[in-house]
């Protein structure tokens, strides 16, 4: 894994100059932490590109990057992991083509191109970033893989395109302008991730996943559109026994090419089922004892899945570490692993996630991870709902239905772990919702009407509530649970589970891949009919079908529980000092958007047991400190590795 960084003329005849190519190079510096065994640049007179390098394929320095063809007509400039670069080597016969330097995916891509154009694309699965200028063609792409596993930002003026790994490398630029986005944060309050395209600064853009920017290099012009589209098309002459054995046969070939490396590789464990398929896989393939395992033991009883994990470990008999987490490793990283994250996040595993990578980076720089799977098998508690609120509202009458909410409503607040009054509130109320208002009910940190509160002055242009319906009505799948599935890939998957695995794991170097989003395996399961994939109320029932083979069967039978920490009961003890202090009035006055009396509310419902809002509290604590880190200051930069600690490797090729 690597981080990429570049600027591209978009000023017609206009070539780029010295300054230009000292911000790229501070663009690039400030990724090291992505690439820490190599750094590169590449000057062209319309493009200059930079690369930072982690060394997983071809150890080499024949892999350096960015990497031109034989002729220096294309340039690339790449982050990622091309997972059947192998198969396309072969299966195309590039060897016949031209000569390799190198055993790289990076020159596979170099050669597909010249042999298919952009095109090429269509080949390719795995996790990636990368721009491609060609400039016979006077073209450039910048592009990202079909589920958004690899960051890409970019940032448009004028006369220059920049893009980035990551959202801190522009913050440097001359033309960066640091104007909040409030419509992202007013987003984030609800989801407790920033959807879309919209990052923190209004100024700053992400592409989405599957999409590309073309950019033609003689006129100027950016176009954003799809390579990919992430569809639904259900092959109904599929039995169940059939498409079970596919399945497991499919899965276990993504976890085979997700192995490839020529460094040791391990698997963050969380004993759920998504990585205990992982590694029962790891172990059918033989490679269970030179394979690294990592887990998360949270030190509150609820949210513990040591259990399973043991069995897993037992079971399969890898190299196992363990990382217990309280509250005290909380705090000591609280500031720490926002420097990472670039971007407001209010995900639970954050700190746990930054303190595995830290310590699986004494071992392994490639973990695989579960993530990923609860999307395509359709395992999240949401799915079930989607498809017992039509069974609730056909059996119970309204009138019922009024009287169960208030009675769920009644019920004391708990703050354990998916706790029974957590689940019916949301559910009694969500469930008077149509199908996609209620899938964002179920999953809200706080209401529009809640936020309006907290941001008073600021009127968004769309309600959050109104997001979910935009998407899964324009969607022409017939089942609702395949357009809820694609609302959670393209929004929940890309906007928060890829950002938390990826920077987590890359502030400690260490290249995390998505064996259950490989597009190979994707392509199959978007052609097993919902009614399949979860037969009834039973999530991931064809996933555990596959797998029942592969898993101790005490696995097998287990629920569902993700990792997070137990933030709503840290509060009210060990944690409870930090909280007050970040929301303190003159801390949130500073931020210059949120009302510091409704927060003050927040958190005195909060402490008197009234509403579970821990996880509001940790969203708006962990947007003060951005703020703090990323707007008042550019105090981030204190937690990065170095500027120069490398010699950097600077190509020149004038006139490009």
């Amino acid at each position: 894994m690597c981080g990429i960084a570049g600027v591209i003329s978009l000023g017609g005849d206009g070539d780029l100059g010295d300054r230009d190519f000292d911000e790229v190079q501070r663009m690039t510096g400030l990724l090291r932490h992505r690439g820490p065994d190599g750094w590169g640049l590449h000057r062209g007179s319309r493009f200059i590109l930079g690369n930072t390098r982690l060394r997983i394929t071809d150890l080499s320095d024949d892999g350096a990057m960015p990497m031109a063809s034989a002729d220096a007509s294309t340039w690339l400039t790449y982050n990622g992991e091309v997972t059947n670069f192998r198969e396309l080597r072969r299966d195309h016969r590039l060897d016949e083509l031209a000569a390799f330097r190198s055993e790289t995916d990076t020159e596979v891509l170099l050669h597909l191109y010249a042999k298919m154009g952009i095109d090429f694309l269509d080949a390719l699965t795995g996790q990636f970033g990368f721009c491609l200028v060609d400039r016979r063609a006077q073209k450039a792409w910048v592009v990202r893989d079909p589920f958004g596993m690899r960051p890409v930002f970019y940032m448009q003026t004028a006369d220059r395109l920049y893009f980035a790994s990551e959202i801190k490398s522009f913050l440097h630029l001359d033309a960066f302008d640091g104007e909040l986005d409030l419509e992202a944060l007013y987003h984030y309050l609800s989801l407790a991730y920033i959807p879309g395209a919209h990052t923190p600064f209004a100024a700053v853009r992400e592409l989405d996943g599957g999409h590309l920017l073309e950019i033609d290099l003689a006129s100027g012009t950016v176009t954003d559109r799809a390579w990919y589209e992430i569809r639904y098309e259900p092959n109904f002459d599929l039995n169940e026994d059939a498409a079970a054995t596919r399945l497991a046969q499919e899965m276990r070939a993504s976890v085979e090419r997700n192995l490839i490396s020529d460094t040791p590789v391990g698997l963050t464990f969380s004993g759920g089922v998504d990585s205990s398929s992982i590694l029962a896989l790891v172990k059918d393939l033989g490679k269970a004892s030179e394979f690294h395992t990592f887990s998360i033991e949270m030190d509150e009883p609820s949210y513990n899945e040591a259990r399973f994990q043991d069995i897993g470990v037992r079971f399969a008999e890898p190299i196992h570490h363990r990382i217990l987490v309280g509250p005290d490793d909380i705090l000591s990283h609280m500031v720490e692993h926002v420097a990472f994250v670039d971007e407001p996040c209010g995900d639970g595993a954050l700190v746990p996630l930054y303190l595995l990578a830290k310590q699986a980076s004494e071992y392994v720089p490639v973990l695989l991870t579960g993530e990923g799977g609860d999307e395509v098998f359709n395992a999240y508690e949401t799915h079930v709902a989607c498809r017992a609120r039509s069974l609730y509202r056909n059996v119970a009458p309204k009138p019922l239905r009024a009287l169960i909410r208030g009675t769920a409503g009644a019920l004391p607040t708990n703050y354990r772990k998916l706790s029974f009054d957590f689940v019916a509130k949301r559910f009694t109320r969500g469930a008077e919702l149509d199908v996609a208002r209620a899938h964002y009910y179920w999953r809200h940190v706080l209401l529009d009407e809640e936020k309006r509160a907290l941001m008073p002055d600021f009127e968004p242009q769309r309600q959050t509530i109104d997001l979910f319906p935009a998407a899964f009505d324009a969607l022409d799948f017939d089942d609702d649970l395949d357009r809820i599935s694609w609302i959670d890939l393209k929004y929940y998957f890309i906007g928060d589970l890829t950002v938390q695995t990826d920077r987590m794991a890359m502030a400690h170097s260490i290249e995390a891949r998505f064996p259950w989003a490989d597009r190979t395996l994707f392509e199959f399961i978007r052609t097993i009919p919902a009614g399949l994939r979860m037969k009834g109320l039973r999530r991931r029932s064809l996933q555990k079908k596959a797998m029942k083979p592969y898993l101790p069967p005490a696995t097998h039978k287990r629920t569902n529980m993700g990792l997070e920490m137990p933030h709503s009961l840290w509060f009210l003890d060990r944690m409870r000092p930090m909280v007050e202090t970040w929301l303190a009035p003159e801390r949130i006055a500073r931020v210059g958007f949120l009302d510091a009396g409704a927060v003050a509310e927040l958190w005195r419902r909060h402490v008197a047991g009234e509403v579970d809002y821990g996880r509001a509290l940790w969203c708006i604590v962990h947007l003060l400190i951005w703020h703090e880190l990323f707007v008042q200051s550019r105090d981030f930069e204190k937690f990065l590795t170095p500027f120069a600690t490398l010699p950097v490797v600077t190509r020149s090729d004038l006139p490009s």
